[in-house]
């Protein structure tokens, strides 16, 4: 008997979920969306122009603790499993991951003595632990939808919530953090600064959150799901077809997006001329989700979700290799398609995040573990991306240097840095396509919530 076979009918499954509950569940996304952007859209900069790591180290000290986290995070989803059958809910990891915004800090807070590759390493090890607290509070996070005995479309609703918040947290941060950082004339103190305030404000956000997930999951107590947790329900997600078409549909999506966020400062500098334009192309990509996101969500209530979606990835394609063409095309055409990707990005966060608790309740595997699995995907995209864009600027002949320095980068490196800003996420965003056609599941969940 399937997941969706189980489900109660009647009042369960039509539950509309209350505003307040919802908008307390939806601002731990505001701590979340500063980790997810701030090493994403800075780290990779930080570490080619301001410590002078050569850019394929740079891309590798990224890599290498995001390849933890395949191991990690489904550990973690077996531990939040394990908390829930005993404790009822996930508080305590919720809790512990409240310690994220330390990592950040040190993650900007190298020694000044430090460049090259004990730089290089200062930074990996930040970011490992960084991670393994983001899966701590995101894990746990993420699993909550699942829990709750609610239909196809409250799914969507609960995760558009979540993904306007998250938007202004990602709009926030990625407006705010090359500012806070010194813009034009950023400096390792900048750096510093940039990361201690923002901490301050993931802190709060985060702790926001842990409360506002304990009134929805009473506001939702007749709804609340029992799962089972342990290895066997990872073995069950990892066997889910459904699942894992889904899951590689995502690690495509997830390696575009954050090649696009990590080629952003590169692309404004030494494409558009002026490093101040990232503040403008991030504005531009993040800035149409708040106000297109309930255009998704009546886009997935009249075609479904798995229509939209693949909508929304062929957009994105369309827009990436307008700017492959780079300043030739004149900057509010580069504007406009940044617009044309970020209405897209809204579609790819919103629907396969409220996509994966369809899938749970067709299985027979646990919510945490199945979460974990699709949170390790996301983190290996975060770190597939910037290291895809390391490579193409190492093949270019990219030249690292420190804060102040002023180079002159070879003509293979300009190349690389256009093509690899449009040419490249174009194609990834194609698999991205070819892999979720084969997806399934969205007319019969449909049918059933």
């Amino acid at each position: 008997m399937t997941g969706l076979d189980r489900q109660p009918t009647g009042t369960d499954v039509t539950t509309t979920l209350p505003r307040g509950p919802l908008l307390g569940f939806a601002a731990g996304s505001l701590g979340m969306g500063v980790w997810v952007t701030v090493p994403g859209l800075l780290l990779l900069y930080f570490l080619t122009d301001v410590l002078a790591v050569t850019p394929w180290l740079a891309g590798l000290a990224l890599l290498l603790p995001k390849v933890a986290d395949v191991l990690l995070h489904p550990w973690v989803g077996h531990r939040c499993d394990v908390e829930q059958s005993r404790r009822g809910d996930r508080r305590r990891l919720l809790l512990l991951g409240c310690a994220l915004p330390l990592a950040f800090v040190t993650l900007f807070a190298v020694p000044g003595g430090l460049t090259g590759a004990p730089a290089a390493a200062w930074v990996a090890v930040a970011f490992v632990a960084g991670n393994l607290l983001f899966a701590a509070y995101q894990v746990p996070y993420l699993a909550t939808p699942a829990d709750l005995w609610i239909g196809y479309h409250e799914r969507t609703r609960l995760m558009a919530f979540r993904m306007v918040v998250l938007t202004l947290g990602i709009l926030a941060s990625g407006l705010l953090a090359p500012l806070l950082a010194g813009g034009d004339d950023a400096t390792r103190g900048g750096y510093q600064r940039m990361g201690v305030l923002l901490a301050v404000g993931m802190l709060a956000a985060m702790l926001v959150g842990v409360v506002g997930i304990g009134r929805l999951r009473r506001a939702a107590a007749a709804a609340s799901a029992p799962h089972g947790g342990g290895w066997r329900g990872l073995a069950e997600a990892l066997r889910d077809r459904q699942f894992r078409w889904l899951v590689a549909a995502y690690l495509a999506m997830s390696t575009t997006t954050h090649l696009v966020l990590a080629g952003v400062p590169y692309y404004a500098q030494y494409e558009l001329g002026r490093r101040g334009l990232t503040t403008v192309l991030v504005a531009a990509f993040v800035a149409p989700a708040l106000l297109v996101t309930p255009a998704w969500l009546a886009v997935a209530g009249r075609f479904g979700k798995q229509r939209a979606l693949l909508g929304a990835q062929g957009a994105f394609a369309a827009g990436s290799l307008v700017l492959a063409v780079g300043r030739p095309a004149g900057l509010a055409v580069l504007v406009a398609a940044v617009v044309v990707l970020g209405v897209a990005f809204a579609g790819m966060q919103l629907l396969p995040f409220s996509m994966v608790p369809d899938v749970i309740r067709a299985g027979s595997g646990a919510a945490g573990t199945y979460t974990g699995v699709w949170t390790a995907t996301e983190a290996t995209g975060a770190a597939l991306g910037p290291w895809a864009y390391s490579l193409c600027l190492a093949a270019g002949g990219f030249v690292a240097s420190t804060a102040g320095d002023s180079v002159t980068q070879p003509d293979g490196a300009l190349t690389a840095i256009r093509w690899g800003f449009g040419l490249l996420p174009a194609a990834a965003m194609l698999v991205a396509v070819l892999l979720q056609r084969r997806y399934t599941l969205d007319r019969a969940a449909r049918t059933a919530g």
